[in-house]
């Protein structure tokens, strides 16, 4: 796999709750937002796999679903993590 033991436990410390953490909702918000980048590299390359564009899809739902919990919960935890990854250019 492309995301190594060490990356991820790194990738959680820094936006989850601390390395073991991997159920919080910032944590995964931050390994979709990676293995997202990744996909659409590789999508960029190989137009036709449509399998992969398919499961691309699928996670990007499943970020904008705990991006909603996150806005709908608690509302400052929602945008440190937006402005953390930057994926908005307007904080709501």
């Amino acid at each position: 796999m492309y995301l190594s033991k060490e990356a991820k436990i790194e990738l959680f410390a820094t936006h989850g709750k601390g390395g073991t953490d991997t159920g919080s909702a910032e944590g995964q918000v931050a390994l979709f937002t990676t293995r997202i980048a990744h996909l659409t590299g590789h999508l960029k390359k190989n137009k036709k796999d449509f399998s992969t564009q398919l499961s691309l899809q699928k996670m990007v739902g499943k970020r904008r679903a705990l991006l909603a919990y996150l806005y709908k919960k608690d509302i400052s935890r929602y945008r440190a993590i937006i402005k953390a990854l930057a994926l908005r250019d307007i904080i709501k």
